[in-house]
Order: C-alpha cells, then structure tokens, then sequence
C-alpha cells in the first residue's frame, strides 16, 4: 500500500463570529488550491455563532481547535502552528476569498524568491478595487508626521505623505516590502519557529509588523506578488471602529517602544497623541462648514479614541493584561 505523500503547506485560520465568511473562506480553498498538498488548521476563539461546530463538518476536513477564550490573533496563530510539520505555514483570515489559484501561486513565488522568507499576495476589496492592506512600509518618524498633520489624508496617493501604504502603488508588479500582512502571509515553518511565531504581547493588529521586522533581522527580506490574488473584506471580526482603533493605536505605540531610537521615542508619543486629536479637530471644522451625520459620528468616534489614551498610549504591556486592559476600555 502507498503512503500518502506529507503535505507542503499547512493553512492557519483564525475565526471570530465569522462563520458564514470562514465557510466561505474553506470553499474558496478547496476550489483553487490544486497543486499544493496541504491541510488546514482553525483556531474558533470561543466565537457564539457555532463556528466550531460547523467547520468540523467541512469537506475539507479542517483540525478544528475550539478555544474556551479570546486568544487574539497572535496567540491563536501561536496555539494553531503547534506541531505543525509542513515546509510552509499560510495564515489566512476568514474574511477573505482565494481566488485564480492563489494559494498555488503564492507557493511558486516561494519557490522562484525563497531570500525572502515571507511572502504576500494582492488584495482586492468585494468590488475588485485593490484594498492596500497585503503589504505595509515600517512606521518612521516622517510618516507619523504626515499622519498626525493629516497629510496622509489629505494625499493619500502621494508615497512622499503616505509611506506607510505605499501610497500610489497598485501592488501590481512584485517588489520586497517591510511588513507582509498577516490577512495572507506565506512563511517558511523553519523561520516561524527560529522566530518563535508571533510575540504573544501583541494582542490584534501590529503581529505581522513585529514578525517581519524581528525576520529582517536574521536575513529575510519579504516580497509580495501580484499573481496571488485574494478578495480581503476586512474588518469582519472587529465591527466598532472606535475599539478597532484602540487595539491599533497601543500596538503602534509597542513598536515605536521596540524599534525606534531612544531617543526618537518621546517623539513618537507625542505624533501618536496628536493622531486623533488632530482628527478631532479638523472633522469638526469640516461639519461646522457642511454638517453631516458621517462627519459629526466620525469625530466622535475619534473624540472617544482621544479619552481613552491612557489605555493606548503607553502600549501592550503584557501578553496577559493588555488584552484584558484594552477590551474593558473599549467595552460600554
């Protein structure tokens, strides 16, 4: 009797009350991946829609880890790579689509650049407009600047005022970049574990930058190509756009804690502190000249972001307490 060949990739999910789009996400899986051998994982961070239970059932026979808690994202990926024995490990959020064999050609480009050690694909909102989050530039003082003042607002095309998006570029040509987002990142197993996979201080948002960075340090260099392409919704699992920016901003402020000078770290507070006051400022200015429910709900939603600095701004601190520490704060 033949032994069944051992997979090459194994397909990380991580799902919050997102059932409909995880299915969907499996689907999509199972319709486009043909050259790759591979297995798929899923970590339900204790979601009440019956995830677990109905991605169980799906034809492609996922390991289903049904967790008692909300892991996050880094601590699920963390739980779901254990024992993990394939060359290649893919996160994939739930609210995304593979689509044109994406998977399998991502897995090619690994094989055409392996010097990157991370790579990423091309996202695409549901109305196939590029959505520029598969790929980020490292935050720098310049950027944070333009973000504070609004430039990046203001030009968000223009790379100059908008580094961190690589603004104007289509992610239609592949290129090495800083940060692979974590919605469709390729790794090789090897580094994820020399890495330790993702630090667990970061409860959501900010993984992937961490990850990348720590990489470049023992010589990777991620890459992301256009040839792999997948719809990202975004945003699925985390609806309040107030408690969203919350957990990004404090992971914002842990990485200008661990990757910028010293002496650039005050500097960097005060940029992140002014982010949203700054916001605050200039949509009520803009309602006063033309009133709107969207402009007055939006600075009072940055007005909300502002009060509870004192949660964000001095960071993640622990990867027990923090999480904790930014979901009462968000929660009404």
């Amino acid at each position: 009797m033949q032994r069944p060949q051992p997979v090459e990739l194994t397909i990380l999910v991580v799902s919050y009350n997102t059932r409909a789009l995880t299915l969907a996400a499996l689907d999509s899986i199972a319709a486009e991946t043909r050259q790759t051998r591979y297995r798929v994982r899923v970590v339900d961070n204790a979601s009440s829609d019956g995830s677990a239970e109905a991605l169980r059932n799906h034809p492609t026979a996922p390991d289903v880890i049904a967790s008692a808690e909300n892991l996050g994202f880094a601590r699920a990926n963390n739980r779901a790579a254990l024992g993990v024995d394939s060359d290649y490990i893919l996160l994939l959020n739930p609210d995304t689509i593979v689509r044109d064999g994406a998977i399998d050609r991502l897995m090619e480009f690994a094989r055409f650049a392996p010097e990157a050690g991370i790579w990423g694909g091309r996202t695409l909102f549901a109305d196939g407009q590029l959505n520029p989050s598969s790929c980020w530039g490292r935050m720098t003082p310049w950027n944070l600047l333009c973000r504070a003042t609004g430039l990046t607002g203001l030009l968000p095309r223009v790379a100059l005022f908008n580094g961190e998006a690589y603004g104007g570029w289509q992610r239609d040509h592949s290129a090495p970049v800083d940060i692979v987002s974590g919605c469709f990142l390729l790794i090789k197993r090897e580094l994820w574990e020399r890495l330790g996979g993702f630090d667990p201080i970061f409860f959501m948002y900010g993984e992937e930058a961490d990850l990348c960075l720590r990489a470049r340090r023992h010589g990777a260099r991620p890459m992301i190509t256009p040839h792999a392409t997948i719809i990202h919704y975004g945003g699925a699992s985390e609806p309040a756009r107030a408690a969203k920016m919350v957990r990004l901003l404090a992971a914002k402020t842990t990485l200008i804690r661990r990757y910028w000078h010293p002496l650039m770290r005050p500097v960097g507070y005060a940029l992140m502190a002014a982010w949203p006051l700054t916001r605050v400022l200039a949509l009520t200015v803009a309602n006063r000249l033309g009133p709107s429910p969207e402009r007055r709900n939006a600075a009072a939603t940055w007005w909300e972001v502002w009060q509870k600095r004192a949660v964000w701004l001095p960071g993640y601190a622990t990867p027990a307490a923090a999480p904790h520490q930014v979901l009462e704060a968000v929660t009404p």
